[in-house]
């Protein structure tokens, strides 16, 4: 006599759930991975530093709170802060201002669209380091192009460095960033644009709705999302390529950005407990920011 066992339904469901997760879980794994050794372990390591004496070589000792109590009598670091809001303030705006109408521009299919959009992207695949190097050149007073070109042509009584006061210097940054960024930013404001409903825009003329209301009732709104500025305020705030290879922080100091003085405190003056303590409050700074335009940009009750 043979005694035959059938599974429940319920249990093979169970059990096919159960591998589905399992299976799920070997996907994410490597990605996990990715973050914790590359992420969580340095954050944690810079984290313990912070509390530390800890020089490049010899033996650290804790010393609990005294970088961070080190920090409120700083006031090259609070100057670098400070210099470097205004940079992030003053450059978001320049790169939105120059960005959008790129993405207005580009949005729609026309003669030579394609070749437009790779010409405006295309600096975006330089890296700020190779970007910088070649705007070091260009702006130099004797070798460059910008200043002899002036000179050349007449436009100048002299060669002139751009780099040698702030105003000029700040700005040629500026322009340096925009050049290196706005494609992206155009790309990413372009996508945006593409995503609103042409029925919105199409019953808002009907309605007799011209160019600006449409661009402020419609537009506007619907790229609400696309707007954030996380990526490019964090971008600005940990800004430091082109200030160290442009300016060395000169002139005068003028130009040192929170992540320069940073890198001076750990690689140059090798306290790396200091140095980590500053990392730790510029990444408070940053998640603060981040959290507070996330709540800014959240989406209003009673709309899907």
């Amino acid at each position: 006599m043979t005694i035959t066992t059938t599974t429940p339904p319920r249990a093979r469901k169970l059990v096919g759930a159960g591998r589905r997760q399992w299976i799920g879980l070997l996907y994410v794994a490597p990605a996990v991975a990715l973050v914790v050794v590359f992420f969580i372990i340095p954050l944690g390591m810079t984290a313990w530093m912070s509390l530390h004496n800890w020089p490049l070589m010899g033996e650290h000792f804790y010393i609990g709170f005294d970088n961070y109590r080190a920090i409120l009598r700083d006031n090259r670091f609070w100057n670098a802060l400070s210099f470097t809001a205004y940079y992030t303030v003053i450059v978001t705006i320049v790169i939105f201002a120059v960005a959008f109408p790129l993405a207005l521009f580009i949005e729609k299919p026309r003669r030579l669209t394609g070749f437009y959009r790779t010409s405006f992207f295309m600096p975006a695949v330089v890296g700020f380091a190779s970007a910088s190097l070649l705007w070091s050149w260009l702006l130099n007073v004797d070798s460059g192009l910008f200043s002899p070109a002036a000179y050349d042509f007449g436009l100048t009584a002299k060669k002139f460095n751009l780099l040698a006061t702030f105003q000029p210097a700040f700005w040629s940054i500026i322009a340096m960033v925009v050049w290196k960024v706005a494609g992206f930013t155009m790309i990413i404001l372009m996508t945006g644009l593409q995503s609103i409903p042409t029925d919105l825009q199409e019953a808002a003329m009907i309605d007799g709705a011209g160019p600006f209301a449409r661009f402020r009732a419609i537009t506007l709104p619907l790229m609400r999302r696309t707007l954030a500025l996380i990526l490019s305020i964090a971008g600005s705030i940990l800004a430091f390529d082109q200030f160290y290879i442009i300016l060395r922080g000169g002139p005068r100091n003028q130009t040192l950005t929170a992540v320069y003085w940073i890198f001076n405190q750990s690689f140059v003056s090798f306290k790396l407990g200091y140095g980590a303590a500053l990392s730790m409050i510029l990444l408070a700074i940053l998640v603060a920011l981040s959290l507070v335009q996330l709540w800014l940009l959240r989406k209003p009750e009673g709309i899907d």
